[in-house]
């Protein structure tokens, strides 16, 4: 008896080490109080299997692995504060000052597209580029004859990624295209997300590298050592083609994004984009990024010494002025909701936004009130029916906020749309992976692409006002008037918000 009780206090004193180890770097490090008070309870209250999920799920260890594959010095303990990079004076100073010279062009004279810029410079690190040229395709079947032509036409490079990239019958063409590259001299490497792969059997990465080519899995799952960031995904899109040709938006690899297949019933309807000029060098240095993350090497640029070749492609002859914008749980944390929220704040006509998955953070929601509230435009499409039911009920149960100070709700019918694009005003859109929740703006990586071009944006806001015109609207009176059994079930969602 004497022995079991002794076996009981060492337990107990075992627990209660690792209790307060766990729960004190949770109220040291966790930026969201709400996600702090959480991890506390959870280590405190369930002995062991509380300190244990925390070490698995609740540290972000992808900031100090990000500053250990660029030099930089480790944050305290080891593992940073959950929050974005945070650049001394001198260097913001010097970002401002060549954001000031770099829009100071005609293009740019508007004070709303200066602020904008400036603001998203000091935010992003990244400088404004114009002369870029710009290709919209709004389904599957165009994008993806578009990507397998450029892969055809490559010379010495091609770079990949996607979230999902199924086997089938188009996945299948493209594992062919790019093992037909490979097989005459191109470089081919594919970057694919470690759950994203897992949609698909079998895995695209198993037939990638039957065929030669170079492989890398963002964060795959493993238990030996353990590494079960479910949570943490790269859900950039992203083809590069010779150093001189892009392609990203909101589309993976797949059938699902046939809209004329027949009997494709899953078809759904999404947005992308074909780009040119400048911009590409950001692109590809993103994926240099990513590449070296997912591989544990610093980053090179495979194409650095190379001279671009000019792909006989036809996108829309435009003079775009562009920049890349990433977002991730590493030092891009909680750029893309800053940039988003300013924009919103600096509208003036019309903010228009469509996106799959809508549950904005408290300061987005705040933007978009007061932009409605001082007369501007607030326009929203969802799709009417989710293929994420539990985001659909959740974003059910917080339309009221917005629909009671005017913002305007639309449900867009059959099929489901994918979309992701933001308008604000003339002269300003956001195309590019990320939705319009905390999936995306806090646990995801994602790329968008801000883009400062009015003739690109009227062309975007007339596809927006058609799919507008066909949409349901959305009222105050209905959402107040769910049924009692619906009102639980989309507060329970709701509950979840911070996960979807």
């Amino acid at each position: 008896m004497l022995i079991e009780l002794n076996y009981a206090w060492i337990l107990l004193f075992v627990h209660a080490v690792l209790a307060i180890i766990s729960a004190s770097h949770a109220l040291l490090f966790k930026h969201d109080p709400r996600a702090a008070l959480g991890w506390i309870a959870v280590c405190l209250a369930y002995p062991f299997i509380g300190p244990i999920m925390y070490y698995l799920f609740g540290i972000n260890r992808l900031q100090t692995r990000a500053h250990c594959l660029k030099g930089a010095p480790i944050k305290r303990l080891k593992i940073g504060y959950e929050r974005s990079d945070n650049p001394d004076t001198e260097t913001n100073n010097s970002i401002s000052k060549s954001s000031s010279n770099r829009i100071n062009q005609p293009t740019l004279k508007d004070s709303l597209t200066r602020s904008l810029a400036r603001s998203s410079a000091a935010v992003t690190h990244r400088p404004l580029v114009e002369d870029n040229t710009l290709n919209t395709f709004f389904n599957g079947d165009s994008a993806y004859a578009a990507m397998l032509a450029a892969i055809n036409q490559a010379r010495h490079t091609i770079c990949m990624m996607s979230y999902i990239f199924d086997t089938n019958h188009t996945g299948r063409t493209f594992i062919d295209a790019l093992a037909a590259a490979q097989a005459r001299g191109v470089e081919v490497r594919v970057l694919l997300d470690g759950i994203g792969e897992l949609y698909s059997f079998p895995f695209a990465g198993q037939l990638l590298k039957k065929r030669g080519m170079q492989v890398a899995r963002f964060i795959p799952p493993r238990l030996i050592p353990p590494s079960i960031h479910i949570n943490l995904r790269n859900h950039r899109k992203l083809l590069i083609v010779d150093a001189s040709i892009g392609f990203t938006g909101g589309m993976n690899i797949g059938d699902r994004h046939l809209r004329k297949q027949k009997n494709n019933r899953k078809g759904i309807s999404d947005l992308h984009f074909q780009l040119s000029g400048p911009i590409i060098t950001q692109l590809l240095e993103v994926f240099d990024e990513d590449w070296s993350f997912a591989n544990g090497k610093k980053s090179y640029n495979s194409n650095k010494n190379k001279q671009p070749i000019k792909i006989p492609a036809q996108p829309v002859k435009s003079n775009a002025i562009c920049r890349v914008v990433t977002d991730g749980p590493n030092e891009d944390l909680g750029k893309l909701t800053m940039i988003i929220s300013g924009a919103v704040a600096l509208a003036r006509k019309r903010v228009s936004i469509m996106t799959p998955y809508f549950l904005p953070p408290p300061t987005l929601v705040s933007a978009l009130r007061a932009a409605s509230l001082r007369g501007v435009d607030v326009s929203i499409i969802l799709p009417e029916k989710s293929n994420q039911p539990l985001a659909h009920w959740a974003t059910r149960n917080m339309l009221w906020e917005l629909l009671q100070f005017g913002v305007h709700i639309y449900y867009q019918p059959a099929p489901f749309s994918h979309s992701k694009l933001m308008l604000i005003d003339e002269d300003y859109a956001h195309i590019g992976s990320a939705n319009i929740d905390a999936r995306s703006l806090r646990l995801n990586f994602e790329l968008v692409v801000e883009i400062f071009d009015r003739e690109f944006n009227a062309k975007m806001a007339k596809h927006f006002q058609q799919i507008k015109k066909i949409s349901t609207e959305e009222t105050l009176f209905n959402v107040d008037n769910r049924s009692l059994p619906a009102r639980i079930r989309d507060a329970i969602a709701g509950l979840f918000s911070p996960y979807l």
